[in-house]
């Protein structure tokens, strides 16, 4: 409300400072949220998510147009449903509708926003941006975040981090495509799954993974989070737990959604709780917490 009282005298201040380069971003507000685990937010200043907007708008199409078709998170017309119906589509193909033993390689990287190197990704975007006026700007936005150390991580809650970290995993995405010649892989934001009916295949797979990720782009996977299990078993991905034919909503979330709908909850509450168990076979937790998606 303050920056749009003066909104004429701010925009025309922030244009002189780009384009005179006397620009720099200011700090960050912190706070955390539980979604479902802890996570840590940082919050810019109005001027500066101006400035993010105007990035984002650059260069988001230019770079949409690049990305793979099974990269999902951020992007316009993907998102975690369209993941995980992808998901479904795959696991069909490689069981040869469940006829076979289709193996699911799951990956998560190890605190992903938190390892982006500046460098590596200023390197990137360099091969993409010959524009250097853009490339000052982008610039002046990464090195205005750093959480573990100088040079490293990029601040979950920026505009333009979302996209930034889709350009950085890019290129692995081009690794898993063109140099693993990998089929059947789908990833959102750090989370990633192969399917395959050759576990063997999928073993050999992750010491090229982890190569790549730490000396390309380095990153690590979480140790606790990588794992080979079958379709029939059950895979945790996004959210839910998907087996050959049903979806199964995580544990953790149904207990969220328990807790979060006791003592009667807002309207707003329940319709966004009745939206997400419409997209598994959640009847019986439903019909246990009296909502209805009808």
């Amino acid at each position: 409300m303050e920056f749009e009282a003066h909104l004429a005298d701010n925009i025309i201040e922030l244009h002189t400072m780009l384009h005179t380069r006397t620009y720099e971003h200011s700090g960050y507000f912190a706070f955390n949220v539980s979604d479902p685990k802890p996570r840590n937010i940082h919050k810019a200043i109005v001027r500066d998510r101006v400035v993010h907007h105007l990035i984002y708008k650059e260069l988001y199409w230019y770079f949409d147009d690049r990305f793979i078709y099974d990269s999902y998170s951020c992007r316009k017309y993907k998102g975690t449903h369209r993941a995980f119906e992808r998901f479904k589509v795959f696991a069909n193909k490689v069981s040869k509708n469940n006829t076979k033993t289709c193996y699911v390689l799951k990956c998560d990287v190890r605190k992903f926003f938190a390892s982006i190197d500046h460098d590596v990704l200023k390197s990137i975007l360099k091969r993409h941006i010959a524009d250097d006026e853009m490339l000052w700007l982008i610039h002046q936005v990464i090195k205005s975040f750093q959480i573990t150390r100088e040079g490293v991580g990029l601040p979950l809650g920026n505009l333009t981090s979302q996209l930034l970290v889709n350009i950085y995993m890019h290129e692995f995405d081009m690794y898993m495509k063109q140099e693993l010649r990998v089929r059947y892989y789908i990833r959102y934001a750090d989370d990633f799954v192969i399917l395959s009916q050759d576990k063997k295949y999928l073993e050999n797979l992750l010491s090229n993974i982890n190569l790549f990720l730490n000396n390309t782009l380095k990153l690590q996977l979480h140790p606790d989070k990588v794992y080979i299990k079958t379709y029939a078993s059950g895979v945790d991905f996004l959210g839910w737990v998907h087996f050959p034919h049903y979806r199964q909503i995580r544990t953790t979330t149904k207990r969220k959604v328990i807790k979060n709908l006791r003592n009667y909850p807002k309207p707003e509450t329940v319709n966004s709780y009745r939206g997400l168990l419409s997209h598994g076979n959640t009847y019986n937790l439903q019909k246990s917490l009296k909502i209805s998606l009808y």
